[in-house]
Order: structure tokens, then C-alpha cells, then sequence
């Protein structure tokens, strides 16, 4: 990148190096340029002609170059927007994706909205799913659980910055987190991805531990699978994001652990991507 350049300039230049990295270059280019001076974006549109100081083309260099690299934005920024809300982001958390906010969508049309369910999130991450589920259903109580005290830190940091007051967080690995619990509803989106998946390539600098559930990336499903029922009410319902081609082995897994109305919704793409379940009734084996 040169040492000085107009706005216009720089940005086609870097637009054009992110390329290989980025589905949209020119908007990664864009933020990062605004996250370099200090202004929004709509500055970058209105002073096409302006030129940078030496410290900000270093700061916007830095920037390129880390995501280049293959470093995500929302890294690269600090943050990342999920179901409207700004949330904090580290590499000690997965980056929220568009395609999780199905599973928000499916659990606000089951939960009534002058309700006070309980609602458990597993492997909460950033506190995406838990923070828009409490934004959106007040009077509910949400509680987020991850085993990463790394990652609830930064959920319970978001929750104050986006003063949510009914989602409390608590570390352990999944169900064990919140012994002698009951809830109305779980959701999770779980680790989905096999260990031998080339897509892990892309995904290099976000945890591993978030990301990989055994050879066939299954594991983590088969353990909710099996334990989730015991801290679901009667008939509580069950919200699991999975992978595109992993829609028959989840419903199986489920049908297996004797979960009733196992049902699979697609993603705004067309793709398989949220399954749901009941827990049955009174169930002895569950």
C-alpha cells in the first residue's frame, strides 16, 4: 500500500488485496478504512478526495494486512453485529453468523411474548443467541452456559454494554452447568465440524474447540442429545443449528434418544440448518 493516497484510491487498492479473502472486499475495505480515522463510513463517501495522515495509512496497513491473512473482520474490529445488537467479539469466541439468527426466529415463535419462560442457551459463545433471545422476551429468564470462562466473560461484558439484565451466564460444559435445572426451551449451536473438514483451513483463527466435534462432527450433538431431556419440563422443546448435510444423522440421533416431533428448518439459503424436538411427556427413558 502506498505511503499517501486519496481516499478513492486507497480503498479500490485494498478492495482489490482482500479479494482473494473476502466475499464482499470493498466493504471490508470500507470498515477498516473508517476504523483507521475515525469516522463513520458515510465520511469515506463524502471526502473521496481527502489523503491520510501517516499514522492512519499505518493503522489501515495493519488492518489490511491482518485480514489478508485470513484473520476475521469482526477480529480485526472488536466487534460484529448479530440480530441487531453489537456485540463484542475475541478469539476467544466463535464470530456470530447470519444463518444462527434462524435459530433465534424459531425459538421467539414458540415462546410467548407476555411469557416468563425459562430458557437455556448451551455453549453460548459470545452471548449472540442468549442476548437477542432476553432482548427480545423481557420478562423471560435466560440462562448461558459455555465451558470456555474466556467466552463468558465476553458474553457477560456484552450483556452489560447492551444492558440485557435477564440473561445470567455460567461456566461448564453443557447441562452440567446448571444442575437440578428445569427450562421451557433449550437452544445451542453446537460444534458441527469434522475434524478432517478442509473448511477448518478458513476458519483458523476462531477456537478450535468451538468448531470441531469428532470425525464426523456429530459428538457434541449426540451428548444434547442424550441429556438435554433431563432439564427440559415435559414436553419442553429442544433447538439444535447443525450443518447443511447433517440433517438425517441429527434427526436420527434425536429419533434414537427418544425425542418426539423432530422437525428440520432451512436457512434463509434454502440450506437444512435448524432441527427441533419435544421432549416426550412423563418420558422414563429420557
Amino acid at each position: 500500500m502506498p505511503d499517501s493516497g486519496r481516499i478513492a484510491n486507497l480503498l479500490a487498492q485494498a478492495a482489490k488485496r482482500l479479494e482473494p479473502v473476502s466475499d464482499s472486499p470493498r466493504l471490508d475495505a470500507d470498515i477498516l478504512l473508517a476504523r483507521a480515522i475515525d469516522m463513520p463510513r458515510s465520511y469515506l463517501f463524502a471526502h473521496p478526495e481527502d489523503t491520510l495522515d501517516k499514522a492512519a495509512l499505518a493503522r489501515f496497513d495493519a488492518s489490511i494486512t491482518r485480514r489478508v491473512a485470513g484473520e476475521p473482520l469482526a477480529y480485526i474490529t472488536g466487534t460484529k453485529e448479530f440480530w441487531s445488537l453489537e456485540l463484542m467479539v475475541t478469539p476467544d469466541t466463535l464470530v456470530p453468523r447470519p444463518e444462527t439468527e434462524l435459530l433465534v426466529e424459531l425459538a421467539l415463535r414458540d415462546i410467548p411474548r407476555e411469557s416468563a419462560w425459562r430458557v437455556l442457551d448451551l455453549g453460548t459463545g459470545s452471548g449472540a443467541i442468549a442476548l437477542a433471545i432476553g432482548k427480545e422476551r423481557p420478562l423471560c429468564s435466560v440462562v448461558a452456559t459455555d465451558r470456555s470462562e474466556a467466552a463468558i466473560k465476553i458474553a457477560r461484558q456484552n450483556a452489560r454494554q447492551l444492558d440485557i439484565a435477564n440473561v445470567e451466564f455460567t461456566v461448564g460444559p453443557w447441562t452440567d452447568a446448571v444442575p437440578g435445572c428445569r427450562f421451557d426451551m433449550v437452544v445451542s449451536n453446537p460444534p458441527y465440524i469434522r475434524a478432517d473438514d478442509p473448511a477448518l483451513a478458513r476458519l483458523a483463527f476462531e477456537p478450535e474447540s468451538a468448531l470441531v466435534a469428532g470425525l464426523d462432527g456429530l459428538d457434541d450433538v449426540r451428548i444434547l442429545a442424550n441429556r438435554c431431556a433431563a432439564v427440559l419440563v415435559d414436553g419442553g422443546k429442544l433447538l439444535l443449528e447443525h450443518g447443511a448435510d447433517q440433517e438425517k444423522e441429527v434427526a436420527q440421533i434425536l429419533a434414537d434418544a427418544g425425542w418426539t416431533a423432530v422437525a428440520c428448518t432451512e436457512d434463509h439459503a434454502g440450506r437444512p440448518r435448524v432441527t427441533a424436538a419435544r421432549r416426550p411427556a412423563s418420558s422414563a427413558n429420557l
